[in-house]
């Protein structure tokens, strides 16, 4: 089933190109060859032919992309990208995600695209020639390594890998995991504590990212995590007294709990969009069902819960879509967006889980096979819950603004 992406009245034509270009790729290049795609990520056998196959699609499509002006829509174009807005690329990105993989076809999946940002704002010109250029053109693969396995994750201040200076060298000791696209990486970003690593964790401040080249004496990638059930590439990493330049560092001294806020921000922006891009799928392969199946006597379509399925996933998408809307316009306008983008961290990726569930339940036991995306988007949107930032921590930070503005005097304006 094709996509059916039409222009939105009272949007910039700029917008609306955006939207049908990137719908033109998806249902003319992307959806007939989704099959050969990604051959190799459900772990059946595939031949050496195959495989090329899949690559040289791949690459035809990507090409293709960038043609379209399309390419790493996230970055300016001096360092590769098409330079859209963060709401240009909101609004592309639920087009694009209508396909399992679609990201990586415009250049643009975590975590390459988070570094990428983190580069772009902190890191020095040569850092920018050395790593940003190569891995926007696709010539490198990068990881985030931030999260360790006896600390909080939603607790950045909890971290304990440290990175000592000696001379003109970081000197990094610590244990990490979850480290994403680990075992393809050749850099990975590492946070470290570089300020008082033995004292107590009071202050943001002590955070540093530092580049580390994954080939350096010292990193040891001790495997990839089962998610799921499935082996993946999110990899358990022991920094043993790894030794990198100082100029490896990335922006000042302390800077580095800031640079994974401005990683996230807009991140939790374009996997909410994902996320709906995601939904819309799951809607289409529902209604399609719904429509041809016969079940007792008649289509599916005609038993009311199955309607009700409807109506809630028709709910439960707008509304996702709107929220996460609004938080890009706010960032467009300058506008704190901090308490909108944590209730759209909430609630979509919850709303993702329910308008897939539905989906899987018209299935049936189709539903949970490998012939449809729809068991891969459940993972997908039940991990969500968890990745950049568990929902309790958000609903904490939305209650915290929330009462900071009624204590100074004010009620909360919701039309602003």
């Amino acid at each position: 089933m094709a996509m059916n992406v039409q222009a939105i009245p009272g949007l910039p034509d700029r917008v609306n190109q955006i939207r049908l270009l990137t719908a033109k790729i998806v249902n003319d290049e992307i959806l007939p060859n989704e099959t050969k795609l990604w051959r190799t990520r459900h772990g059946q056998d595939v031949s050496d032919d195959e495989k090329a196959e899949s690559r040289a699609i791949r690459h035809d499509i990507q090409t293709k992309v960038k043609q379209a002006g399309l390419w790493a829509p996230h970055l300016p174009e001096e360092y590769g990208g098409s330079g859209l807005s963060i709401l240009e690329h909101a609004m592309m990105n639920e087009i694009l995600a209508y396909v399992m993989g679609g990201a990586a076809l415009f250049g643009v999946v975590a975590p390459n695209s988070g570094n990428q940002k983190i580069l772009l704002k902190y890191g020095t010109e040569e850092q920018k020639q050395k790593w940003l250029i190569p891995l926007t053109e696709g010539k490198m693969q990068s990881g985030f390594s931030m999260t360790e396995p006896d600390n909080a994750g939603s607790d950045p201040r909890s971290i304990k890998t440290t990175a000592r200076r000696e001379g003109d060298e970081w000197v990094i000791n610590g244990h990490k995991w979850f480290t994403s696209n680990g075992l393809k990486s050749d850099f990975f970003i590492v946070m470290c504590r570089t300020d008082d690593p033995d004292g107590p964790a009071e202050r943001n401040g002590k955070m540093t990212q530092i580049i580390v080249p994954s080939d350096t004496p010292g990193v040891n990638i001790v495997r990839g995590i089962e998610v799921w059930g499935r082996h993946s590439d999110h990899v358990e990493i022991i920094y043993d007294n790894v030794r990198v330049p100082a100029t490896n560092q990335l922006g000042n001294t302390g800077s580095g709990h800031q640079a994974a806020q401005d990683r996230l921000g807009p991140g939790r922006v374009y996997h909410c969009m994902n996320s709906v891009g995601q939904m819309w799928r799951a809607f289409d392969l529902m209604v399609e069902r719904l429509a041809t199946r016969e079940v007792h006597g008649g289509l599916l379509q005609e038993k009311q819960f199955m309607q009700g399925f409807i109506a809630d996933s028709y709910i439960d998408i707008q509304t996702a879509r709107d929220l996460t809307i609004r938080c890009a316009k706010q960032m467009e306008l300058g506008v704190d967006p901090r308490t909108d983008i944590s209730a759209a961290k909430i609630f979509v990726p919850a709303a993702y889980e329910r308008v897939v569930d539905r989906a899987i339940q018209v299935w049936g036991a189709a539903g949970v096979t490998g012939d449809l995306p729809l068991a891969a988007m459940y993972t997908g949107a039940r991990t969500l819950r968890l990745a950049d930032g568990p929902d309790e921590v958000h609903k904490i930070l939305i209650a915290k603004n929330v009462l900071k503005r009624y204590h100074a005097g004010e009620h909360w304006d919701f039309g602003n």
